[in-house]
């Protein structure tokens, strides 16, 4: 049962309560909402079934694991009743979104809607795995200032890999890109492309009613990390982040009814927008008053956060803060020196 929920930003959501187990709520005719479970602070992932009369497509998968696919087999007999999941959409990369996607695939002969980026990206690194850190990982901690005790901790430990939590992808999927049409569940959905937490990350805007399909590039009570990695260390997603949330922001309407990785549903999207691109404004303008002498990466943690960072929120943490001092480099506002043990230190130019 609906309960409106509203919030003092203008932000309302429809349903306070959300699923569990294998529990499902029908948000719109013929679209259900199911909650996953996480092993992390962020505990939870949202999914997606939309109704295709004889079978269902599902958008994103959770996990890869014993504990995601008992769910999944609960949620199949269940509220699909039964129907078979003849199509994986998956909006990014990132395992708790892409996880199960092969194993729909191999063992329930679904086939895998995707951006080619995420796909080569999610195929690519279930291949590489790393018993212990490779040498550029290392390089890179120590180009951001990682702290001396994390890192002799990460340069012994097994890294995290993706193919831990992240099934098997066989060769082969359907590709979508920019302003693309798709039909599921009774509807056409326009394609949209966001960018910054995960590169060519879809997002999908029906045409026919006020429903989007956001995955994590928006989302309502939290920002979605935003990183710089060891595979692209002059990567700039803080400037792509904010290129897209604009380029979506003007599709936006109060009456959409937003769907995202994480969180609730919500409404009231135009006022959502503009506080992701303020957050981010906001977090530069402060980050660049407190550069006023050289730091690192790993100093700068106070202003971005505002609250004490955890050895479990260490590593996103850091490539966050990384990536907001590369971008004032990059946007010609600091200046870079690199320190004698590899670590560069960003300060305020002029």
């Amino acid at each position: 049962m609906s309960q409106h929920v509203k919030t003092p930003q203008g932000l309302r959501y429809p349903w306070e309560t959300p699923p569990s187990g294998a529990e499902a709520i029908e948000v719109a005719e013929g679209v259900l909402w199911m909650r996953l479970p996480l092993p992390m602070k962020l505990d939870h992932v949202n999914v997606y079934a939309l109704d295709e009369g004889d079978s269902w497509t599902i958008i994103d998968t959770g996990f890869a694991s014993k504990k995601t696919k008992a769910i999944w087999q609960e949620i199949m007999e269940g509220p699909l009743g039964g129907k078979p999941v003849s199509r994986v959409v998956v909006t990014h990369h990132h395992p708790d979104h892409i996880g199960l996607a092969g194993w729909f695939q191999s063992e329930h002969g679904a086939d895998l809607v995707t951006t080619r980026t995420a796909w080569l990206t999610a195929r690519m690194l279930t291949l590489d795995v790393q018993d212990v850190p490779n040498t550029e990982s290392l390089a890179f901690y120590r180009s951001a200032g990682m702290a001396a005790e994390i890192y002799t901790k990460r340069s012994t430990d097994r890294p995290f890999n993706f193919a831990d939590i992240v099934a098997p992808l066989p060769l082969g999927y359907t590709r979508i890109k920019q302003d693309d049409t798709i039909t599921m569940g009774g509807r056409r959905w326009q394609i949209h492309m966001g960018n910054g937490h995960a590169p060519e990350h879809a997002t999908f805007w029906s045409l026919d009613d006020n429903l989007v399909i956001a995955g994590d590039q928006i989302l309502p009570s939290i920002s979605p990390n935003v990183g710089v990695y060891a595979t692209e260390p002059m990567a700039d997603p803080i400037g792509e982040w904010l290129e897209a949330c604009e380029r979506l922001a003007q599709l936006g309407r109060a009456d959409h009814l937003v769907l995202g990785g994480h969180k609730l549903p919500f409404t009231g999207l135009p006022t959502r927008m503009r506080q992701l691109i303020d957050n981010h404004h906001g977090a530069l303008k402060r980050l660049l008053a407190y550069i006023d002498t050289p730091k690192t990466a790993g100093e700068v943690f106070p202003p971005l956060f505002k609250r004490a960072i955890g050895e479990g929120e260490y590593g996103l943490a850091l490539v966050e803060a990384f990536a907001h001092l590369s971008h004032l480099h990059q946007e010609g506002q600091a200046i870079r020196t690199q320190r004698e043990d590899g670590a560069w230190l960003y300060q305020r130019k002029g």
